[in-house]
């Protein structure tokens, strides 16, 4: 069966109508496209995904309620794809309406494929705003997916006015072998800065094919952290433009990898003013089948001078099936920069495991004590501190 002939393929063909253009013509991604040569999409051929219905708002309520948030000065609720207008609320200094811009891929994005698809088949999500000199707070979103061979696709916009603040916490879970496909367009103008935190939470059962594309204004911010912890098959895709002179970004992650399951980390960070500094850090945890990705690549232009740009990637293997794909990349056409990448993969150092058992503690008390300790030098990149004790309860062994 050809690609193009697969379930899948022709059910989102058919549901993108006159923008499946959007979609290219080669079907799902395969390994010999590079950026997917880890990720391959082939095991979703075989569902025709269709539209998610609408969940009974007393489910979604539940569903809610039943969520350990952090306090917050706001929450937007989407279900299966659809705004909970009755369930959210943000404060007086912001305002949301719904983001339905058409059918365009916005050019950072070009070419990339969770954005075409988000854009041939794409449902208006949040269009969220915060005024000059602004701070908003902590916003929690949380997007509820629940279903069998259903498939959503929001649309979100963040845009920050010169000097706002806001501080989001993107929460993504669900049940159900489903696909979701989320994508973000972050704009933080000069001074501005945005911390936002996804919690990938989805089902064991489903795939994830999620993307964030952020442009950065002079002396602005915009601070990424994600902790995959869900999907069969989940990929973050996170690409973020510099523009301005002194701007930064950090694009961090976590990843719980266990099952047969994968878990993916992709960046590009396009450095495209000087004197521009960008982080990026990955920690990644590993067990039975697990795999984990990581793709960070940093591009400088020729203007783009005194970049000063870092990025790191570690892996833990708790099992000797698990696997971890890692692929650091610098394209730097200036001459007065700073760059640097790095990636380490081993296992728990046995003489710390046999300290801790022989003073009483359990092996798997003990084996999760040296997890945490591997993970939380990440979670403290978090500033906001409830959100970092929020993170560090969705590590192993936290009682």
């Amino acid at each position: 069966m050809s690609e193009n002939s697969a379930a899948a393929w022709q059910a989102l063909t058919g549901r993108a109508g006159e923008r499946a253009a959007l979609l290219g013509a080669e079907g799902l991604p395969t390994r010999r496209v590079e950026a997917w040569h880890y990720t391959p999409l082939q095991s979703l051929n075989g569902i025709a995904w269709q539209e998610a219905p609408a969940l009974e708002a007393a489910t979604v309520k539940q569903r809610v309620e039943g969520l350990n948030l952090p306090e917050h000065d706001g929450l937007l609720v989407f279900a299966n794809g659809r705004f909970c207008k009755e369930l959210s609320h943000l404060p007086d200094c912001m305002d949301v309406q719904e983001y339905g811009d058409g059918s365009a891929v916005q050019p950072l994005l070009a070419g990339r494929f969770s954005a075409g698809l988000n854009a041939a088949l794409r449902q208006p999500g949040a269009r969220l705003h915060v005024p000059a000199g602004t701070d908003a707070g902590l916003i929690v979103m949380v997007s509820l997916t629940e279903g069998d061979g259903v498939s959503t696709h929001l649309h979100h916009s963040v845009t920050l006015d010169e000097g706002a603040q806001l501080t989001l916490l993107d929460v993504q879970l669900g049940t159900g072998q489903y696909l979701t496909n989320p994508q973000v367009d972050v704009h933080c103008a000069d001074k501005a800065h945005l911390s936002h935190i996804t919690q990938q939470a989805e089902s064991h059962e489903a795939a994830r094919l999620a993307i964030v594309g952020a442009h950065v204004g002079e002396r602005g911010n915009y601070d990424s952290f994600t902790l995959n912890q869900g999907g069969v098959l989940a990929r973050q895709e996170v690409v973020t433009q510099l523009s301005g002179p002194f701007s930064n970004t950090n694009v961090n992650a976590i990843q719980l990898v266990d099952g047969a399951r994968l878990n993916d980390l992709s960046s590009m960070i396009h450095h495209a003013s000087p004197d521009c500094t960008s982080r990026q850090t990955v920690r990644s945890v590993l067990s039975e089948n697990g795999q984990g990705v990581f793709q960070g690549k940093i591009l400088v232009d020729q203007i783009a001078q005194k970049t000063d740009g870092y990025q790191m990637n570690q892996a833990l293997l708790l099992s000797e099936k698990a696997q971890m794909n890692s692929k650091p990349e610098l394209e730097i056409y200036a001459d007065d920069v700073k760059c640097s990448h790095g990636a380490t993969v081993g296992a728990l150092d046995e003489d710390q495991l046999f300290y801790l058992r022989s003073r009483g503690v359990q092996e798997e008390q003990a084996r999760d004590m040296l997890v945490q300790a591997f993970l939380l030098e990440t979670v403290e990149l978090v500033e906001h501190e409830s959100l970092r004790d929020y993170l560090l309860k969705a590590l192993p062994g936290h009682v």
